[in-house]
């Protein structure tokens, strides 16, 4: 399938792990998401592509339930988020863009905290949480304070918290934001094992076009609140002709990127970001 080729409309079923149909979000007078449609298949790593200011981190937070959609329906694994989002709750981990780790809190207080959270029975909680900790290799931090944790161990421990639930479908807004090569990689391996071992749906955002070649199953690429194209990134690749690289992809379907939507990019954004890779060191 070439670029030009690209699926534009999802034909999905009930089994879907994500089916946005005619997804839409405002922010006052301005569109944030403009009727998207999007489908992820069970097990699949799904990436989703654009410039600050697309719409993908309002996207995630219609589909996390944290947003209610102002037209359009979004279902996970068949349930409509909407409707019932404590349910959609249950099936989800969510790993946000800017830190959620209590810097306070040692590293299985921080876990266990997501646990009660997400409602794991008392009796189960204990092993659940070392568990958790174990999968991402921090059993032998797991007492000190957040505080005292590298980025990537950060990064780590907030996985550990998305996982505690057993999620079907993981979610994760810029997971590598602010960390260096090595540390990167670190937490895709993780990632990627985590999936193979679980059977997880991933759905993830990166502006590292490099990670989203080598990681995701297919991507979308969002600009100005629609989705632009969608589809393997060797497919895509190969629509731009030979030798080109999913960052020419990333412009050329995205272009101008200095957009100044006010829910997401701006000087605002970069604020944010700015201080979660000063948090991440």
């Amino acid at each position: 399938m070439s670029a030009g080729a690209a699926e534009r409309t999802p034909r999905g079923t009930v089994t879907d792990a994500v089916l946005c149909t005619g997804l839409t979000y405002r922010f006052g007078t301005h569109t944030a998401v403009d009727h998207v449609d999007m489908a992820i298949e069970p097990g699949e790593m799904f990436g989703l592509l654009g410039p600050n200011g697309a719409g993908k981190t309002t996207t995630i937070r219609m589909l996390t339930t944290l947003l209610k959609p102002a037209a359009g329906t979004v279902t996970v694994f068949g349930i409509d988020v909407a409707a019932r989002p404590m349910l959609v709750r249950r099936v989800i981990g969510y790993v946000p863009q800017m830190l959620s780790a209590d810097a306070n809190l040692t590293g299985v207080e921080n876990v266990e905290l997501f646990a009660r959270l997400f409602d794991v029975p008392r009796k189960e909680r204990k092993e659940k949480v070392a568990g958790a900790l174990d999968a991402m290799g921090l059993t032998e931090a797991a007492t000190r304070l957040a505080g005292t944790y590298s980025g990537g161990m950060i990064r780590r421990l907030e996985l550990a918290q998305a996982l505690i639930n057993a999620p079907r479908l993981l979610v994760l807004d810029e997971p590598t934001v602010g960390l260096d090569p090595i540390a990167r990689g670190v937490v895709w391996e993780y990632i990627a094992r985590l999936r193979d071992e679980h059977q997880m749906t991933v759905l993830m955002t990166t502006h590292y076009m490099d990670e989203a070649d080598a990681y995701c199953d297919r991507v979308s690429l969002m600009h100005r609140a629609t989705i632009r194209a969608t589809g393997r990134p060797a497919d895509l690749r190969a629509g731009l002709g030979e030798g080109a690289t999913l960052d020419d992809v990333f412009r050329h379907y995205t272009g101008d990127t200095l957009d100044k939507a006010p829910e997401e990019g701006g000087l605002r954004d970069v604020r944010r970001s700015r201080r979660t890779a000063r948090r991440l060191g």
